[in-house]
């Protein structure tokens, strides 16, 4: 959709009700408010869901949760250029929301989970937790019967605190059992159906809704800046309250608990979307009502088409979840078709100034993988380290691990403001950094902030548990790097690729997107390690892999960075314009 001026007679261009902003901004920010708020929610649970009550291994689990987020950002392509050519963005949020409702209440039915059984003096026991998250206890079950163990990871037996009441030795060889686990089909299919919801369902209204907010504004309108930025204030008060409300619950009460939480959030989105869209004074409607009526086949129109699109789309991210080991193999070479086109684009096509800036668009794009990758651990193998290694306690109480996913948001709130005014500042002296040099430090603090986890994780004895501040100051130092790349990325692209394939290059940041956070899923499943029940059985082993792969991407980010800083002179000479000035 395109803007339009500025006009005195439109109601949407003079509604000042809403801090100064179009009563739709209040509508869309609450929406949006809403949906990240189910996103983040249930993106907290996942990967501790997926260990501790589908007992998949922690490298199944990261591969599961990175090809889950890969396709968030890519189907994001798909259901922008439908909306774009055909839908509308009021369309095409609206079905999203509805599928998103759908995905987020299909997660709350999650059967009686998994069972890992253990075949041990000829008799069938259970292998289980006590409860959710890293303060459950391991323990061994049989009809009534119960008892917590442990194991001995210097003599590889495991040890039953309560020997007599299972009628087994204290201590077993691990060598002498086997185990199976035994998996419920119908849920573990619900399970990925409901993901491929919401991929789809965040495919048809993550990119739609934004371009609904840009096209309240007209051209010329001051306020479209101080609107986004309200808007994306909306994205981070929902994932901050999400990470507190739904991960105390689903790790107190619940799984069902918390993903229900996440389906009302998202049902309360859908909404007020609905109700509000008489504020939007039609600027997401389709862009040709009439042809959305033709037939395609039969009594199928455009319309109809395109949310069919939207259920192959659910079909085709169910099966790539189902079979995570092929998402990489897809992305990666459709990723290198991407580059070799926007390259040959550049070399064939343009010329001069234009062909430079178009170079520089497509470094931006890739830059961005490095840090993504990393940054995205977040959710998947920070996640666990948060649940099984840290002492959680603050003020008597053992923090769920999902709360502190909410530090993110909370930072940015702090913090995105003081660099914002620290940007402003350096420019008015001609000392801010370029878009290139910012890029390189965000690299830089990515990486840096993993060795600040390690060095926290090395104050610590071997088995003991890591203190709690270093996952502070590890999600600080990711969100001022966060600050550094992020807000200025997809809008350097827009602004450096030629209008012509402006579209085609928004479409390679969201794949590179989706690229990089199945890179992090990669990176996340080497720090893998044996569970039991999704419970750890070797402290001490479990942080050795972690220090190591830690410090390995860490070491890998700096490097990155160092290198980006000093290519940036030659990035930032590429984003002149004809008249030398800069983006």
């Amino acid at each position: 959709m395109t803007d339009t001026p500025v006009s005195t007679t439109d109601p949407v261009a003079n509604d000042h009700s809403f801090f100064g902003h179009p009563k739709g901004l209040l509508i869309l920010f609450l929406t949006e408010m809403w949906e990240r708020f189910s996103y983040y929610g249930m993106r907290g649970l996942l990967i501790i869901y997926l260990t501790q009550h589908f007992l998949f291994s922690d490298e199944k689990s990261a591969l599961i949760y990175g090809a889950y987020t890969a396709l968030v950002y890519v189907m994001t392509i798909i259901g922008g250029t439908l909306a774009d050519r055909y839908l509308g963005q009021r369309k095409a949020v609206t079905f999203g929301a509805v599928l998103l409702v759908l995905g987020h209440f299909g997660m709350a039915f999650e059967g009686s989970g998994s069972q890992q059984i253990a075949t041990i003096n000829g008799g069938e026991y259970t292998l289980t937790l006590d409860g959710r998250g890293g303060d459950a206890n391991q323990i061994i079950v049989q009809g009534d019967k119960t008892s917590l163990i442990s194991f001995d990871n210097e003599t590889n037996e495991l040890v039953i605190a309560e020997p007599d009441v299972m009628g087994l030795p204290e201590r077993i060889d691990r060598s002498t059992y086997d185990t199976k686990i035994i998996q419920q089909d119908l849920y573990k299919n619900i399970l990925f159906l409901s993901l491929a919801l919401i991929i789809a369902g965040v495919g048809f209204l993550k990119a739609n809704i934004s371009t609904i907010v840009g096209a309240l504004y007209g051209v010329g309108d001051a306020r479209r800046d101080s609107g986004f930025t309200l808007f994306y204030m909306g994205i981070n008060l929902g994932a901050f309250l999400s990470s507190i409300t739904c991960g105390i619950l689903g790790i107190v009460y619940g799984w069902a608990w918390g993903f229900g939480l996440a389906g009302i959030g998202m049902l309360a989105g859908l909404m007020v979307f609905l109700w509000g869209q008489k504020f939007l004074g039609g600027r997401a409607d389709p862009p040709d009502a009439e042809k959305l009526k033709k037939s395609v086949l039969g009594p199928i129109n455009v319309e109809w088409a395109c949310y069919l699109a939207g259920l192959l789309m659910i079909g085709v991210s169910m099966l790539l979840v189902m079979n995570e080991e092929i998402v990489g193999g897809i992305l990666g070479p459709i990723g290198i078709l991407m580059f070799l086109f926007l390259v040959g684009y550049a070399i064939l096509r343009l010329k001069g100034t234009e062909r430079n800036r178009m170079f520089a668009a497509i470094y931006f794009v890739l830059a961005q993988i490095p840090f993504w990758a990393l940054f995205e651990q977040a959710g998947s193998s920070l996640n666990l380290f948060t649940d099984r290694l840290v002492d959680r306690t603050l003020l008597g109480w053992s923090v769920p691990a999902p709360v502190f996913q909410s530090l993110n948001a909370a930072f940015i709130f702090i913090f995105a403001p003081i660099i914002a005014w620290l940007w402003i500042w350096l420019a008015k002296r001609k000392w801010e950094p370029s878009t290139p040099v910012k890029f390189a430090i965000g690299v830089f603090g990515v990486g840096l902030g993993f060795l600040a986890l390690v060095a926290g994780i090395q104050t610590v004895g071997p088995a003991a548990m890591t203190p709690v501040l270093f996952i502070f100051l590890v999600y600080w130092i990711h969100t001022m790097a966060e600050l550094m790349l992020s807000p200025v990325g997809l809008s350097a692209v827009t602004k450096l690729a030629p209008p012509q394939v402006v579209g085609m290059t928004m479409g390679a940041w969201f794949l590179y997107s989706g690229l990089s956070n199945f890179l992090a899923g990669v990176i996340a499943r080497s720090t893998g390690s044996e569970t039991i029940g999704g419970q750890l059985t070797d402290v001490a082993a479990a942080k050795a892999t972690y220090v190591s792969v830690y410090s390995t991407v860490g070491m890998y980010g700096i490097g990155i960075a160092v290198l980006m800083l000093l290519v940036s002179p030659v990035i930032k000479n590429w984003m002149k314009t004809d008249d030398g000035t800069m983006v």
